[in-house]
């Protein structure tokens, strides 16, 4: 196996956090102090976990140059104080960026002992299906 640093645990729980910020951001009506705390801790958690010169690289490639205008630029908004607006351009941003992992993390989630049982249900997994095909179809 490999050996996981302090630096990346710290990471994956400042990840962790920040998600969980974001999604009571938007469970309590788009909150723009939740949303703006959960951006950055997950930014910050995500540099953590594989480096400053791999976050920077991964997000100012040139061929991900939409994907992460789109993403930056839905947290400068939601920064700004317009949480609805900025949410919507950061989740266009996500969608483009990461759903190249989209495929890996499925498959990654199907193999959990529980959570694996409920996404191999007959109408999750085809939805799933669905979702690691489209988003493979998008890096083509």
């Amino acid at each position: 196996m490999f050996e996981i640093t302090d630096t990346q645990k710290i990471g994956v729980g400042l990840a962790g956090f920040g998600i969980s910020f974001l999604f009571l951001g938007v469970l309590l009506f788009f909150d723009k102090g939740l949303l703006a705390i959960g951006n950055l801790l997950f930014i910050s958690g995500l540099a953590c976990v594989i480096g400053p010169r791999r976050t920077l690289s991964f997000f100012f490639q040139r061929h991900k140059a939409k994907a992460s205008a789109a993403f930056l630029g839905g947290v400068i908004v939601v920064l700004m104080g317009w949480p609805l607006v900025g949410m919507i351009i950061e989740t266009y941003g996500f969608v483009l960026l990461f759903s190249g992992f989209l495929p890996v993390a499925i498959n990654f989630l199907r193999r959990v002992p529980i959570l694996g049982t409920f996404l191999n249900m007959p109408g999750i997994s085809r939805i799933l299906d669905m979702l690691a095909d489209t988003s493979s179809e998008v890096h083509k």
